[in-house]
């Protein structure tokens, strides 16, 4: 990990770049790209991608699935047989376990809901709130599952009152998906379930072909080619945002457990080679345990090649004088998990301007959020958290204003349209409400 000393170096080291970072892609994966679609570019085999699907519909999103995940499809959609087997194909302790977070992530976004309230009115104009209609729910399962991402995705969804949520994933060999996914998805509500992945997943969500219906919304994070076909087709379709590779950001001070720390910075690097894992500490001892801790605790961890890049390549370690420094770097750096490891941490959370998520003190560790703590893990990442949010209730609830005024609404507001109107050069603007106030003239 690298090690930065002093709150300006740490400033210029953490202050988000323009970077491409996440859009490069591997040698390997160039070769690939250009064998498929005759490019090494990303977004240009995106493109076609979309391209395909929107002009050929299932046929494309077969042929795609064929090429891309080398999987061949006899069908799109899961049936409910292969959904209702889900349960006894999943260990109990996992069912329960799922079960426990649905409670919770449903009881978090419930109380969200109520606290939005029910619209209003006032003076002839009012607020009307209305779910969404239909929302896709993209899930990861490429080489791993994410049954947790289906609940976080599609339980505030229900919670909100989307009559329809569409759930699409990778297919693994022989076209199936994994049972807890689909164990997930029930216990979630999700209303169909599709096996295909990637672009082409999302470019079928948001256009629509014979067997996928076009949705509304799009929420759920996803590699490369998912956030890039999410940022294309943005306008034809809304999207929950562009998450990219995870990061935590913890600030400790010198009564921090280093084992804790160490723990939580390596539960972030597994995920990735570009997750970013970042320790500001106040004590030049902690910040020497860590990075012993670390090495101590990657030895037998599955996936600790993984690990091991990202910290090499991305983690850093930071030593400032005081909290305050501290703060202010990770009000600069806007990071997805922000850790209070300090004495008396809650008294901090109101100098916390810039995060997708707060864990306060040594007991609420990320991985806590990731599953069933309660608040969405859909989080924002890239520095995106200076304005905005994780995913919630609102993200699937729109407004529609009302007016509805009456004769007197209009003898009091008339003129002073009128007068914008004319000012603006809009005259049939202000004909339109003069006939009002003088009708027969």
């Amino acid at each position: 990990m690298e090690i930065i000393k002093g709150f300006p170096q740490a400033k210029a080291a953490l202050s988000r770049q323009v970077t491409d970072d996440f859009y490069r892609v591997s040698s390997d994966l160039r070769k690939r790209l250009k064998e498929m679609f005759g490019t090494e570019r990303p977004e240009e085999a995106v493109k076609q991608i979309i391209t395909e699907i929107r002009n050929r519909g299932d046929s494309a999103l077969i042929g795609l699935t064929a090429r891309i995940d080398g999987v061949r499809l006899d069908s799109l959609e899961v049936g409910k047989q292969e959904l209702n087997s889900a349960y006894q194909k999943v260990k109990p302790e996992l069912v329960a376990a799922l079960k426990l977070a649905a409670e919770r992530i449903e009881a978090f976004h419930e109380r969200q809901k109520d606290s939005l309230g029910k619209g209003f009115s006032m003076l002839g104009v009012a607020k009307l709130m209305r779910p969404l209609e239909r929302v896709g729910v993209y899930t990861p399962g490429g080489i791993a599952s994410y049954p947790s991402t289906v609940l976080m995705a599609a339980i505030p969804a229900k919670v909100a009152g989307v009559k329809e949520v569409i759930l699409t994933t990778n297919p693994k060999a022989g076209g199936l998906v994994p049972p807890a996914v689909l164990l997930a998805a029930e216990i979630a509500g999700v209303s169909r379930v599709f096996r295909v992945g990637g672009a082409q997943a999302i470019a079928a969500l948001a256009f629509g072909t014979e067997s996928i219906p076009r949705v509304d919304k799009i929420c759920g994070p996803g590699n490369i080619f998912v956030v890039i076909a999410k940022r294309l087709v943005y306008g034809e379709v809304a999207i929950d945002g562009l998450q990219g590779p995870s990061e935590v950001f913890i600030i400790a001070d010198e009564q921090a457990d280093p084992e804790y720390c160490a723990a939580d910075l390596l539960a972030q690097a597994e995920h990735d080679p570009l997750a970013q894992a970042v320790l500001v500490t106040t004590s030049q001892q902690l910040a020497t345990e860590v990075s012993r801790e670390i090495e101590r605790q990657l030895e037998g961890l599955p996936g600790s090649a993984i690990a091991a890049e990202s910290l090499k390549d991305r983690g850093k370690i930071v030593t400032v004088a005081n909290i305050e420094e501290a703060i202010a770097l990770a009000n600069l750096y806007a990071p997805e998990h922000l850790c209070l490891m300090v004495d008396s941490a809650a008294t901090y959370v109101d100098r916390i301007s810039n995060a997708g998520c707060i864990f306060v003190g040594s007991q609420s560790t990320v991985a806590l959020g990731d599953y069933v703590a309660g608040p969405s893990h859909i989080l924002p990442t890239g520095g995106t958290a200076r304005y905005s949010s994780p995913l919630n209730v609102n993200e699937f609830i729109k407004f529609i204003n009302l007016i509805n005024l009456k004769a007197a609404d209009l003898r009091e507001l008339g003129q002073a349209a009128v007068t914008i109107a004319r000012a603006e050069g809009f005259e049939a603007h202000a004909r339109a409400v003069e006939k009002r106030l003088s009708p027969g003239e």
